[in-house]
């Protein structure tokens, strides 16, 4: 270790393994260290463990857009060459290091040696900053502000031990700031006192050539403004910069001081304002005119900060006697520069003990902020010090017409920067569009227009965006200008400002109107109007990859000073970031436009013809993107009905295609007469599939879908359903009773080995089924158990139709900006009426047959249907004598009289029939093709206790 004037300590590990050998190892295990090391390297090490930094961390944060030909490095890079010279053949490493830390420059004396060292101690972007790096020379020379020397262990990582380095910031001789650190690295058997002079004089090396970086009358006017104070006070033997002194300062805070400073410049007199931070305290600006020896005339922008107490008014010194420095940045631009000069202090005199002392209101360091009595030799103390006079320091000198340059380059940067933040935020053409106007208003414009074409906000090109111009946004500080509303067509002649703006892809300016070509030529009437509000314009395309997209128009109002071309420049580069923002939404909208499109075509056109449920569905797609919601009503055999909810994960494309396919699979497995297990397992298996087939399903992740499927039948007013995944539907009964079945909660389509459940409830008739996708209940922002309960209150008070109850659903319940589709479909239940339903039970006897053939006869005569009588005698008698013959007994026969005649013959076997073509030798095999060619439809449907026949029969000419 190194004591302060004294010979290095060997602070390495201890021979034969007898304990801690280093301040530091008895430290890092927790050991009271209060003496032997510098406090400087014990303050340190005491921030590393408080940051929980660990001794054996090895990485290192890099950076890959450090500035490679910043101001430090052009001055310093042929320091540097001259010091890779000198020590050539030796182990030393040379560094340049920014004020953040960041290594940007690396010489080696052995070029051997880079090879061999890691790459955190050979390659430049790495950074050393101590809060990542712990106690290290670049580290700590920024973190004290002073030259450092780190001998061997007082380095905190441990692979610094065998290590030495010396380390010492760079400084702006101008402005006193701290642009960097220049670093001596070596083996720690290396040390030699005389490096302390090679590294000061090379660090006064690079600060001349960064002297040199400014301009002459930069430098006249801040050697008048240090004479001045040097005259007051004694002379200035040291300047610190303004970074030093504002650390506590937030950078808005620091920007907000600048900006001030700036104004005052630009206001080119005498001024003093006072200046509120974001913490609630003030800052006093003072501008005072100074002239050089070379007759350069500028301002000198000083701040003032009170004594420790914060109700002490801050006053106004008729003459500054001990300028003191004060912190602020270099920021508008380098015609513009910012200085800090503070000077030794004498014995007896005011010294601020923290970058923020100028600031009062708080009470003990380092976040406090007051001052520091500085004791004379003999021991005596200031003996005012118990009211301070008012500290003063330098923010900014500058000439006033840079100055308002600087500042108007500012605002600019200030305006294009929020407008970064502001336009963009959606992916809509409109919104983007206003976004652009909103940023404009009123900082560069009274009043903006913006006009697109009708294909543009439909998200395609426009061929001709000059004919089919649209109003889409009119925003200004009134609302009384008498522009085109919004949504009228808009025509510019051919020597409107517009227009020509357009043909050559220009921003056109137009200082006064009045004098403007073509303005009148177009409508006269209304352009006299327009010209008693404003008077002044800029026209600018929108203009994207090419493509034309609309125009802009800014426009000054009467009173308002009249646009330049600097405002020409300007509005043409926000038109040009926002035009960027506009075709971004423009090809997202017609992305989503085809992904909808296919969507809706994937999904149900109407509803089918019956009469077992009332039914009413909404699609509502969620306004990011595009998902996979679906629903279906199919019409199944029995009068009955099948109804599908479902949900494939996902958005976009891929899924709304994935989505066709599950739907069209689903209808093909319900139209089989499968029960709803059976085709929630079909699916399964189907998704499994899909997802094995798909070659990217490991990028691009495995296709989910969750389903529910309910058959509803009107003859027994039963309802099976079975659901994977997802969630239950809501049910109502006749007199307003709200309930959501507790479903078997089966696993979402896709994943396999686990079986589906169906559940049967009974549904009286005028009950409503309630069908719905997870994108109507759950948002992050709602709990589920509240909407479900706001869902059941709708469904309890809405007693309409069920178009009706699905816009009071998707009126209180659906989220105002759905964040995933919402699919929804209502069903009221009916009844077939008992009178329209004939059955007969008889044995397995074929002599029973023409029984059953002359009872159907009579039914269908009691019905009015005669003329169906003979089609329906003979599919009765050959599904019949088909199930006597090869089913089993006992056998039911049906008749139901709803939209058709359905003939349904049931039995307790499970063989199907098959329709075959029979031979011309044949004795039989022709029954099922009679059936099939006197019927509209037959087919077979399995039972718990067998089969049923079905055919049916159509009554079009009854």
């Amino acid at each position: 270790m190194v004591r302060a004037g004294e010979d290095p300590i060997p602070a390495g590990r201890a021979s034969g393994g007898t304990g801690p050998a280093s301040f530091r190892e008895r430290f890092l295990q927790g050991e009271p260290v209060d003496s032997g090391v510098r406090t400087s390297i014990l303050n340190s090490w005491r921030r590393c463990r408080t940051l929980g930094l660990s001794p054996d961390q090895s990485d290192l944060p890099f950076r890959e857009d450090f500035e490679p030909d910043g101001r430090i490095v052009r001055a310093a890079v042929p320091v540097l060459d001259r010091l890779q010279a000198m020590f050539a053949g030796s182990a030393m490493n040379i560094s340049v290091a920014d004020a953040s830390g960041t290594v940007l420059l690396r010489r080696f004396g052995e070029a051997s040696l880079a090879r061999a060292l890691p790459a955190i101690q050979s390659v430049p972007g790495f950074v050393f900053a101590e809060k990542v790096a712990g106690t290290n020379g670049i580290g700590l020379a920024l973190a004290e502000r002073q030259p450092i020397r780190v001998y061997g262990a007082e380095h905190f990582a441990e692979r610094s031990q065998g290590s030495a380095c010396r380390a010492l910031p760079v400084r702006d001789p101008l402005s006193g700031r701290i642009e960097g650190v220049l670093c001596f690295g070596y083996p720690r058997s290396a040390e030699d006192p005389a490096l302390d002079t090679v590294i000061r004089k090379a660090a006064k090396s690079i600060e001349r050539r960064l002297l040199g970086q400014s301009s002459s009358r930069e430098r006249a006017l801040l050697r008048a403004y240090l004479d001045s104070g040097a005259e007051a006070a004694g002379g200035f033997r040291h300047r610190t910069g303004v970074r030093e002194l504002a650390v506590e300062m937030s950078p808005r805070d620091q920007a907000i001081l600048m900006e001030k400073a700036a104004e005052l410049i630009a206001c080119a007199q005498r001024a003093r304002v006072d200046v509120p931070l974001s913490d609630g305290r003030r800052v006093t600006l003072v501008s005072r005119p100074m002239t050089s020896a070379s007759g350069v005339e500028g301002f000198a922008i000083e701040a003032l900060a009170p004594g420790p107490s914060p109700r002490e008014p801050l006053a106004f010194p008729q003459q500054v006697h001990k300028p003191l420095g004060l912190s602020a940045e270099l920021a508008v631009a380098t015609s513009l520069t910012s200085f800090g000069a503070v000077r030794d202090v004498a014995p007896g005199q005011l010294h601020l003990t923290s970058p923020a002392e100028y600031l009062p209101g708080t009470e003990h360091a380092p976040a406090a902020v007051g001052v520091e009595r500085v004791t004379a030799d003999d021991g005596t103390t200031d003996e005012h010090s118990d009211s301070p006079p008012p500290a003063s320091g330098l923010v900014m000198v500058g000439e006033p017409h840079v100055g308002t340059y600087a500042l108007a380059a500012r605002r600019r940067l200030e305006l294009l920067s929020e407008a970064g933040v502001r336009i963009g935020t959606t992916l809509d053409v409109r919104s983007t569009a206003r976004e652009l106007a909103e940023s404009a208003v009123p900082q560069l414009a009274d009043f903006v227009t913006i006009d697109l074409p009708e294909a543009v906000l439909r998200g395609e090109e426009s061929a001709d965006p000059r004919s089919e111009l649209r109003r889409t946004v009119v925003h200004g500080i009134r609302d009384d200008c008498p522009f085109h509303p919004v949504g009228k067509q808009v025509d510019y002649g051919p020597t409107m400002p517009q227009s020509r703006c357009l043909t050559s892809g220009q921003a056109v300016l137009e200082p006064d109107l009045k004098a403007a070509a073509g303005w009148f030529a177009q409508d006269p009437e209304h352009s006299a109007q327009l010209l008693s509000h404003v008077h002044s314009l800029i026209a600018v395309p929108l203009v994207a990859r090419g493509a034309v997209l609309g125009v802009a128009g800014f426009y000054r109002a009467q009173g308002s000073p009249a646009f330049g071309d600097d405002d020409r420049s300007l509005a043409q580069e926000l038109a040009a970031r926002a035009a960027l923002s506009i075709d971004n939404a423009r090809r997202y909208t017609r992305e989503r436009a085809m992904v909808l499109a296919l969507q809706r075509s994937l999904l149900p056109h109407g509803v089918p013809d019956q009469d077992a449920v009332e039914v009413a569905h909404r699609y509502l797609p969620a306004e990011s993107d595009v998902g996979g919601d679906w629903y279906d009503v199919i019409p199944l055999s029995g009068s009955r009905i099948g109804l599908f909810v479902g949900d494939v994960v996902g958005h976009g494309m891929l899924s709304a295609a994935t989505m066709g396919r599950l739907r069209t699979a689903a209808r093909s497995f319900a139209e089989l007469d499968f029960p709803p297990d059976e085709v929630l397992t079909h699916l399964d298996k189907l998704v499994g599939r899909l997802d094995r087939e798909d070659p990217d399903a490991v990028d691009a992740g495995i296709i989910g879908a969750t389903c529910l499927y309910a058959i509803y039948d009107p003859t027994t007013q039963q309802c099976a359903m079975a659901r994977a995944g997802h969630p239950p539907p809501a049910l109502v009964r006749p007199d307003g009773t709200v309930w959501f079945p507790d479903l078997p909660a089966g696993p979402p389509l896709g994943l396999g080995g686990l079986p589906f459940e169906t559940a049967e409830l009974d549904l009286p008739e005028n009950s409503r089924l309630v069908l719905y996708t997870d994108g109507l209940i759950e948002d992050r922002h709602r709990d589920v158990d509240v909407v479900l309960d706001q869902l059941s209150a709708t469904l309890a008070q809405e007693n309409g139709t069920p178009d009706e109850t699905c816009e009071a659903i998707l009126d209180t319940v659906a989220p105002a900006h759905p964040c995933d589709d919402i699919a929804l479909l209502v069903a009221r239940t009916h009844a077939l009426d008992p009178q329209r339903i004939a059955t007969w039970d008889l044995p397995a006897d074929p002599a029973l047959v023409s029984e059953v053939r002359a009872s159907a006869t009579r039914q269908l005569t009691d019905w009015g249907l005669d003329e169906a009588a003979f089609a329906a005698e003979l599919v009765l008698s050959e599904l019949v004598t088909n199930a006597i013959r090869h089913g089993s007994g006992p056998i039911r026969v049906r008749l139901l009289h709803d939209r058709t005649l359905i003939c349904e013959v049931s039995d307790t076997s499970n063989t199907a029939p098959h329709l075959r073509r029979a031979a011309s030798t044949d004795e039989g095999g022709r029954g099922l093709f009679l059936v099939a060619q006197l019927t509209q439809s037959w087919g077979t449907r399995y039972t718990q206790q067998g089969k049923v026949i079905w055919a049916e029969c159509g009554l079009e000419g009854t």
